[in-house]
């Protein structure tokens, strides 16, 4: 299977790495993942570690509606986890999963989910006196809300500057997805995922590249502003970053993953 195109908002992460000169004493502890689905229906989160790095949960598990997954990563892991949806791994050919599929099987091992999928980025710093940088992003697209905080023992922390929201609305609603985005189930004909119009169109001057390369000539469009009026704190596009990046840079040992998050919002 073709791997699906590196979403740019990674890139902005090693970027911010880049700029903030690391120093000082190096705090080898592992950090640890709450991951909780709090949708009604089962979902079979995936991981994907940057090259060279170790896997996080074996790349992928099944979450039953209110079931919580602990999982380590290592101190300077840097990598995605999404949400896979409606799978089937009995299928014989992929996709097994109707969103998020990685290559049809149930633990990715390094394989990248097939978009759309909404994309919880992480790229941790070993030193806790250094900011860790995390986002979500529909730079691909979005199949599921979602909501990323520090945490204490599961539970989430919710201080505003190192919080990321859920969505305000569905983008897998029809009247909130516009036809030439919508990815439709075959089966149930219903709407299962948005596209970005990158993904749907590509085009440069959606996806922020050759002479639509820079954030100066890469804009928002009708597209972008429609997945940021409905999820605010998600990348909507490559170069998103008014009025506030959605880019966190926030330092724990744990973080908190909700997918549905309550009243599609920021879980209390």
């Amino acid at each position: 299977m073709k791997q699906q195109r590196k979403a740019p908002a990674l890139s902005l992460l090693l970027w911010y790495l880049l700029l903030s000169g690391i120093h000082g004493p190096i705090t080898a502890k592992s950090v640890t993942f709450y991951v909780t689905n709090k949708c009604q229906f089962p979902i079979w989160p995936g991981t994907a570690s940057n090259t060279g790095l170790p896997l996080v949960a074996g790349g992928g598990f099944l979450l039953v509606p209110g079931q919580t997954k602990r999982m380590q990563a290592s101190p300077s892991w840097k990598g995605r986890i999404w949400a896979r949806t409606s799978c089937d791994f009995t299928k014989t050919v992929p996709p097994a999963c109707e969103t998020g599929d990685c290559a049809g099987k149930l633990a990715c091992n390094g394989s990248i989910g097939l978009p759309p999928a909404t994309l919880v980025e992480f790229s941790l710093e070993p030193d806790r006196t250094q900011p860790s940088f995390y986002d979500v992003t529909l730079v691909d697209g979005y199949n599921l809300p979602v909501a990323v905080s520090p945490s204490k023992g599961g539970k989430p922390q919710l201080p505003s500057n190192c919080t990321i929201n859920g969505c305000a609305r569905s983008l897998t609603s029809v009247s909130n997805c516009p036809p030439e985005l919508q990815v439709v189930s075959t089966e149930r004909g219903e709407v299962v995922a948005c596209k970005s119009a990158c993904l749907a169109f590509n085009l440069d001057v959606f996806c922020c590249r050759n002479e639509y390369g820079t954030p100066e000539k890469c804009r928002p469009s009708t597209y972008s502003r429609l997945f940021k009026d409905a999820c605010p704190s998600y990348f909507s596009y490559a170069y998103d970053g008014a009025p506030s990046t959605p880019l966190r840079s926030c330092s724990s040992d744990e973080y908190a993953i909700i997918f549905c998050p309550s009243s599609w919002a920021a879980d209390a």
